[in-house]
């Protein structure tokens, strides 16, 4: 995955300031030509020798719900003409880390047994920005494995209040 990382930053980067203060509106497009690019059919069909680059393009575009903006265009054929399809979800990913650091924000994935909206939400997201001291984008997921509580994860930091969690603490400390 570090070789993926190693491709994908000069990208993300190059696209970061070619961007400027349009950064929030290419983020979205971005994201919607990674999660495109994300299925391995698309992959193996831009793998086919027999496939021009052009066709490749002409599949991406199509299947956006949107079209590109200029920037985005000159971005995609780029990628396709040096082959660096599979690399656009780890591009888009170091955009969004460029992008929320020129911000001072992070993104936070919330894994939680139940869900958690409104006010309930609003309280977990202002704990957590004072626990990691900056402001926080949440994305809750569902886990009912968790069984209860909590788990956050903001880039390589974990914070897990879960039951699960301090089960299997509890299972280690008997255990040694």
């Amino acid at each position: 995955m570090a070789e993926l990382a190693t491709i994908a930053r000069p990208y993300a980067e190059a696209l970061f300031k070619a961007a400027g203060a349009h950064g929030p509106e290419t983020a979205e497009w971005l994201e919607a030509l990674a999660t495109v690019a994300a299925h391995e059919q698309l992959l193996a069909f831009a793998a086919d020798p027999k496939v021009t680059a052009q066709q490749v393009y002409d599949v991406v575009t199509g299947v956006l719900k949107t079209p590109l903006p200029p920037l985005g265009q000159n971005f995609l054929r780029t990628v396709i003409d040096n082959d660096r399809l599979r690399a656009l979800p780890e591009i888009a990913r170091q955009f969004r880390a460029l992008l929320n650091a020129q911000h001072g924000v992070a993104d936070a994935r919330v894994e939680s047994a139940f869900p958690i909206e409104g006010a309930q939400l609003q309280e977990l997201k202002a704990v957590l920005e004072k626990r990691f001291g900056r402001q926080l984008r949440l994305q809750v997921e569902l886990r009912p494995e968790l069984i209860g509580g909590v788990r956050v994860v903001v880039g390589d930091e974990v914070l897990d209040t879960s039951v699960k969690a301090r089960l299997e603490q509890m299972r280690v400390a008997l255990t040694a």
